[in-house]
């Protein structure tokens, strides 16, 4: 295998790439899967990123950038479905990618799957192709269990989870803390792990003048303080809710929420009536799916972004935010603590108590305009996240899955 041009096949078997971000199953992984491609592309591999077909208009092959690709594959029909239903249509999946394949005289050097979902595809891909086999997980079940917020990840799961870590050659994970919880709950060899950070687009995100990006968006001179991702429970939009009586002395002070779709639609009706119970419904703006170019102006025009997850794999909005000179309040999950500079770009709180959130916007809302770091400086603390570093540490471990042993064919 040439190392230094690599044919990689990565598997989303679940979620499209291109998919409206902040909806159910396009999140922060859809963003990595997209943004990883084109850069590896960038840098002479190809790359084809492969994904269930979830609407009769989807082409069946979508530009990523320079040799970099997203394929839809049928697998049951072509609509939304929950992604755990997606598990019965995995084997016509696995099918019609190598259909594909061999229809197309596709060779691969290396299978890189994200999600269990994918895991299990990568597992046969694996073992007919007779090539690496390497797994992102993003998120893992034993660990959104054991928080017990939000939908209980399914036994299913956590088995195939299990058993894709033993049988890949090697487990890429954005943290350190991530390499842990895989070690304890799954028997993980420490050796078999290696540890890449998620990346940030530095081109997309980059500051706004404040009052160009209000004057855009129409929004007024007053604190603004933003939340962007998918409505879940696991997100703790409610704690930060529960915050915003406790910054009476900010008047005029604002919440806009990013994200939810049709399928998240009982959680932001259980999030409007906590507005209406806790009075600060004139005050928070549910704001819905945007497109992706939109979010700078967001990020820009508020004055600080928070991040109350109760469980984040690493963090990536709060990389967004701190790319376009947005200063971040966020609980002590994911990699937040080595993102954000505390007291200099933002601070991390223990837990996500409302009282603890608060504390940290009232600080960051606090400073003198002399005291608050400038815009190009908070962009600077995070230099090291773009994509050209990112996608040299992931190729690193690619590499290295080839020093593994092979599980032989069944």
């Amino acid at each position: 295998m040439d190392e230094n041009r690599l044919r990689i096949a990565m598997l989303s078997a679940h979620s499209c790439p291109v998919g409206d971000l902040g909806a159910r199953d396009t999140g922060g992984m859809s963003v990595y899967i997209r943004e990883l491609a084109h850069e590896l592309g960038k840098q002479g591999h190809h790359v084809d990123v492969y994904t269930r077909a979830h609407d009769p208009a989807d082409r069946q092959i979508v530009d990523l950038g320079q040799q970099a690709r997203l394929i839809h594959l049928k697998a049951g029909e072509e609509e939304q479905i929950h992604k755990l239903a997606v598990y019965s249509y995995l084997p016509e999946f696995t099918c019609n990618l190598e259909n594909f394949r061999k229809n197309n005289g596709l060779r691969y050097d290396i299978i890189f799957s994200h999600y269990w979902l994918s895991g299990w595809v990568g597992k046969y891909l694996q073992q007919w192709w007779q090539v690496p086999h390497v797994v992102m997980f993003h998120t893992l079940g034993a660990v959104k269990n054991a928080i017990g917020i939000g939908e209980d990840a399914s036994e299913l799961r956590i088995v195939t989870e299990r058993e894709a870590v033993n049988d890949c050659q090697r487990v890429i994970v954005a943290t350190e803390r991530e390499k842990e919880e895989l070690i304890r709950r799954y028997g993980a060899p420490p050796d078999k792990i290696g540890i890449v950070p998620c990346g940030v687009n530095m081109e997309i995100f980059q500051p706004v003048a404040r009052m160009a990006a209000r004057q855009k968006l129409g929004l007024t001179n007053g604190k603004i303080l933003l939340f962007v991702g998918r409505i879940d429970p696991l997100k703790g939009v409610d704690q930060l809710l529960k915050a915003i009586p406790r910054l009476q002395d900010f008047k005029g002070l604002r919440m806009i929420i990013i994200g939810g779709d049709e399928y998240s639609r009982s959680e932001v009706e259980r999030l409007r009536k906590l507005t209406g119970k806790l009075k600060i419904q004139d005050r928070v703006t549910f704001q819905g799916l945007i497109k992706q170019e939109q979010l700078p102006y967001f990020y820009s025009a508020a004055d600080v972004c928070v991040v109350p997850s109760y469980y984040e794999s690493f963090g990536l909005v709060a990389l967004e935010s701190l790319a376009c000179g947005t200063p971040v309040v966020a609980a002590d999950v994911g990699d937040l603590k080595n993102i954000i500079r505390q007291g200099e770009t933002g601070y991390v709180v223990d837990g996500n108590t409302p009282q603890n959130l608060a504390d940290g916007i009232a600080l960051l809302l606090s400073r003198p305009p002399g005291d608050v770091d400038s815009a190009l400086s908070i962009r600077d603390s995070i230099n090291r996240y773009s994509w050209a570093n990112i996608a040299e540490g992931v190729i690193s471990e690619l590499s290295l899955s080839t020093d593994r042993q092979m599980t032989p064919v069944a």
